[in-house]
């Protein structure tokens, strides 16, 4: 084989609690009620790749998502699922199952990655130039890029910006410098042996590193073997396999920019990013399924989605958000950037604002939150306010 393909699915991190669950595991979170695994496998299966490695954190993970493959799946993807041990990281998740990795060149992909660039447009590239690595770099996501998403801080104080100061040649086909999580307000060292070699460099900082890559198989098992602190590919591989290309006259090539959305923990289906979904809007610019059922004097603004079987009551108020299927909610009710998740019920009264609504949790009547997690199957008692808090069952 010239090219393996491997999903990154990640697990049931820690860092995502409490919206992943040992029955929610990250690959398996709705981005407009899908899971968000789903855009990648489509989009391979679009490139006619079909036999594809899917690594999972974590046994119990690993079984959810393989069986959801399964079903979903059926006679249309050949999938290996390999179970890795949990936090691993991606680059450990990779050294995990080198043994497995057999072809000239191997297509690394984040299973949470909604994209409209084919991958087979990475591939291209990476043959291409014969590169080392080929990474994805594109544009950062209309929604912004946060490094700890909504918050309920009272704390005002502006702290610097954080960001991935990227160097790339005129021509902008060849990644020469990337540093991640960098502060702006810091000075930036660039190697002056690069600059001599190459002339001229844009640096940018209105870009990302969009999780898709194209390695040669044989230098990648390279790094992983002697580096076996690295744990990740965007902080540790990429970076390290930059700053070497001089020495050894590696070639890095960044791949064609396209637009790209990414699930962060609260994705909303939102403006330029409505096509990345599959679905056709309204005229309205929303989605509303035909079996869902709207209440006398209830709106759905732009961009938002209700999914199927959902009912909603008199006077309600949905702005920038996505319900998911078969929740019942009730009356004079305000919904406005949230994402609320399948066969879950809200009382009367409530209001919620910027905050992430897990499968099966009942809120009951005149909840307010704001910036809030509610994990799966929890209940809100009537009439609780809560602002920044996740809320969740304790695990048994």
């Amino acid at each position: 084989m010239d090219f393996q393909v491997v999903v990154l699915a990640g697990g049931t991190s820690k860092k995502l609690v409490p919206l992943v669950s040992k029955e929610v595991p990250k690959a398996l979170l709705p981005v407009a009620n899908r899971p968000v695994l789903s855009y990648v496998l489509e989009q391979l299966e679009l490139s006619n790749i079909k036999d594809l490695i899917v690594v999972v954190e974590g046994a119990d993970a690993a079984l959810c998502v393989g069986g959801w493959i399964s079903a979903a799946y059926v006679d249309r993807l050949h999938v290996e699922v390999a179970t890795v041990p949990e936090d691993v990281g991606t680059a450990g998740a990779l050294r995990a199952i080198a043994h497995h990795l057999t072809a000239k060149d191997v297509l690394v992909v984040s299973g949470d990655l909604v994209s409209d660039v084919p991958p087979g447009a990475v591939t291209a590239a990476h043959r291409r130039h014969d590169a080392v690595v080929t990474a994805m770099i594109c544009s950062v996501p209309v929604s912004g890029l946060s490094e700890a998403g909504s918050s309920g801080a009272k704390d005002k104080t502006k702290k610097p910006g954080r960001y991935n100061i990227i160097g790339m040649d005129p021509t902008k086909q060849f990644l020469l410098h990337i540093a991640t999580g960098a502060e702006l307000e810091k000075d930036t060292r660039i190697r002056k042996s690069i600059l001599r070699a190459v002339g001229q460099m844009d640096i940018r900082a209105d870009l990302m590193d969009a999780h898709m890559y194209a390695f040669n198989r044989s230098v990648l098992q390279e790094v992983l073997d002697q580096k076996d602190k690295f744990q990740s590919l965007k902080q540790d591989v990429l970076p390290y396999l930059v700053r070497s290309q001089l020495k050894s006259e590696i070639l890095i090539n960044g791949a064609p920019q396209g637009q790209q959305a990414k699930e962060n923990g609260n994705d909303k289906v939102i403006g330029e990013a409505n096509h990345l979904s599959g679905y056709n809007f309204s005229a309205q610019n929303n989605i509303i399924h035909p079996s869902a059922e709207l209440g006398s004097k209830t709106t759905v603004g732009p961009h938002c989605m209700l999914g199927e079987g959902s009912q909603m009551g008199d006077k309600c108020s949905v702005k920038r958000s996505v319900i998911g299927r078969h929740c019942r909610i009730g009356s004079n009710v305000k919904v406005v950037n949230s994402v609320v998740m399948n066969h879950v019920t809200i009382g009367d009264g409530c209001s919620i604002q910027g905050s992430v609504i897990c499968s099966n949790a009942q809120l009951q009547e005149r909840v307010a939150l704001k910036d809030c997690q509610v994990g799966l199957g929890y209940v809100v008692s009537a009439g609780c306010e809560y602002k920044g808090e996740s809320l969740a069952r304790k695990e048994k």
